[in-house]
Parts: structure tokens; sequence; C-alpha cells
């Protein structure tokens, strides 16, 4: 719960300082170009990503495979998604790194380990 509220603090924070900044350094018109530019190619990249995620989703669930990593990568990239539309850089940065199967295939690892461990504290049932 704490790390809820310090992201809620803390990154809107971090934006809006590098937000300030940027329109100091680069002036506004390019800074509002940049977030715009990120923001709508962002959704496009997201989309394409995810219509590729939801057909190996789809295909998994028909051949009766288990579609772990195919929910993790489509969960990635929705949250990828979301941070690309959110205007801000450190958002950008988090949300095309998530878009990406590089990165992905990194933090995959993590994920898969923290779902195992809240299956077994019994916090998630699969049923």
């Amino acid at each position: 719960m704490k790390w809820i509220v310090l992201t809620f603090i803390a990154v809107p924070t971090a934006e809006l300082a590098l937000l300030i900044y940027s329109g100091k350094t680069m002036g506004l018109l390019p800074t509002i170009a940049i977030i715009l530019i990120t923001g709508i190619g962002g959704a496009y990249f997201a989309k394409r990503q995810g219509m590729k995620a939801w057909t190996e989703l789809k295909i998994r669930t028909t051949t009766m495979e288990t579609p772990g990593d195919a929910l993790i990568d489509s969960a990635c990239i929705l949250l990828g998604g979301i941070l690309l539309i959110m205007p801000g850089f450190i958002t950008d940065l988090v949300g095309f790194l998530l878009l990406f199967k590089g990165p992905r295939n990194s933090i995959r690892p993590f994920i898969q380990n923290w779902i195992y461990n809240k299956m077994k504290k019994s916090q998630i049932v699969i049923r």
C-alpha cells in the first residue's frame, strides 16, 4: 500500500519537474509536440502490439495451452499503452519499455515470481 501512495506522489512530482525543465530549455511548443507525438505514436504502437498479443492469447486458449506468457505480455502492453497516453517523459519511457519484447522478456520472470508468491500465500486463487 505504501508503494501505491509513494507512486501517486513521486511520479507526478517528477513528471511535473521534468516538464517544467523541458519547457524552460526547449520551449513550450517543442515540449507539447513531444508529448503529443509520444501519446499518439504510443497509442498506435500499443494497438498494434496489443492485437498481436490478443491473437496469440486466443490461439493458446483454443489449443488448450496455458496462456501464461501471452497473458503477461497482454497485461504489460495494456499498461504500456496507458502509460504512453499519460503526458510525461518518465511514463513514456516506462510505457515504451513495456511495449517492446526485449524489456518485457526481462521483466516477465519478476512478474511470474510475484504471481507465484501471491498464489503460495493464497492471495490469488485460480479455479
